[in-house]
């Protein structure tokens, strides 16, 4: 068999067999661990189609275990099919033992779909569990932290400025001017000019002093991507001179975890996923916080789902906003910035002076240096 015939084999299942012929060995166990995962989809069995890469039902019932399955898939499948596996394991099929067993964890490869299990299912995990649960979130994050810190010290180092500089850096090489400074060196023969001296351009400062940047996350379970970039989004921030930032968590309850936003990991680990939601709360609060309206900003990251009192909630932003305070709703605090909210509540409080919208967590960050340049 091809290896296009064998694709599709495995694409459609055993009911195309007939017509493409029959799969090599390596294809037998490429079908056998595609079976074990995807045969879970109600409905598929009968059918025996797997349309669009999901699966029906195989040809019997497998005794693969989770850990015989997570070695099967990353010795026969590239890597981006192995993190697509994994997820579909742990997002739609909820297969909990991938983050609740200590020897499977330690075989996955950390991604942010994992990371959101983990923070779903820690509170069912013994210590030796929650130890190995732990590497998986410091990885995530250490990447997380790794490229949000870069977008973030970009946007607030300052716009070039238009006079030259002596501080020889790559990102503020003069191209046009060190060309035209440069132009007596060039080797027509070699179509090439050499450049006796690089010009480069300087940077404005921006002034961040007497801002307040105040973070209030949503951690019902359906907000868990916009927790985890909150968390690092936080982190980010904290270590910026002159902006003071917070990190104010809420279900039912709020929490503030600003004594923990300089470690992201820790901060993850005491977040509890789920609950109910009182954002009214949780905005009372923040407003609490705040020492000097005009020169602060509040982030609200939430579905707009409210269990508390929304009458109570929308007259307090507008109090806010009225005193000065820049209001910020998310519905989304993520790479991905797709909402779902209830748009109702959310236009209630755009009517009410909140600016309402998603980001990623680097356009937050923009969206924070432009405020604290003014």
């Amino acid at each position: 068999m091809s290896a296009d015939l064998e694709r599709w084999r495995l694409i459609l299942g055993p009911a195309a067999e007939q017509h493409t012929g029959r799969l090599s060995a390596e294809g037998e166990a490429c079908d056998a661990a595609l079976d074990w995962l995807y045969n879970r989809e109600e409905g598929l069995g009968e059918r025996e189609v797997r349309r669009g890469g999901v699966r029906g039902a195989g040809s019997g019932g497998s005794a693969l275990t989770t850990v015989d399955w997570l070695d099967q898939i990353h010795r026969l499948f590239p890597k981006e099919t192995v993190e697509r596996l994994e997820r579909d394991a742990i997002e739609r099929y909820e297969i909990d033992d991938i983050v609740t067993n200590a020897e499977v964890l330690e075989r996955v490869e950390p991604n942010a779909a994992l990371l959101k299990a983990v923070l779903r299912t820690k509170h069912l995990m013994n210590p030796q569990v929650l130890a190995a649960a732990r590497r998986i979130v410091a990885e995530v994050v250490r990447q997380l932290v790794e490229k949000l810190s870069v977008e973030v010290r970009t946007v607030f180092t300052g716009s070039r400025a238009r006079r030259p500089s002596l501080h020889r850096r790559a990102r503020d090489f003069d191209l046009r001017r060190t060309i035209h400074a440069n132009l007596k060196h060039y080797d027509p023969e070699r179509n090439r000019i050499a450049i006796e001296r690089p010009h480069f351009h300087s940077r404005t400062s921006r002034r961040l002093e007497q801002w307040q940047m105040i973070l209030v996350v949503d951690q019902s379970g359906s907000m868990a991507g916009s927790v985890i970039h909150s968390a690092v989004t936080a982190s980010c921030l904290y270590a910026l001179p002159g902006l003071k930032t917070h990190l104010v968590a809420f279900d039912s309850n709020v929490v503030d975890l600003t004594s923990d936003v300089d470690d992201p990991v820790e901060l993850l680990m005491k977040v509890q996923l789920g609950g109910g939601t009182d954002i009214s709360r949780a905005v009372d609060y923040a407003a609490g916080l705040v020492e000097n309206p005009r020169r602060s900003i509040i982030a609200l990251i939430t579905d707009f789902y409210e269990g508390g009192n929304a009458q109570r909630l929308v007259h307090t932003v507008k109090q806010l906003c009225e005193q000065g305070t820049e209001f910020l709703g998310l519905a989304a605090l993520d790479e991905d910035a797709n909402p779902s909210y209830d748009r109702d509540l959310a236009g209630r409080l755009a009517s009410a002076g909140a600016h309402i919208g998603a980001m990623t967590p680097a356009h937050l960050a923009e969206f924070v240096a432009e405020r604290l340049g003014k």
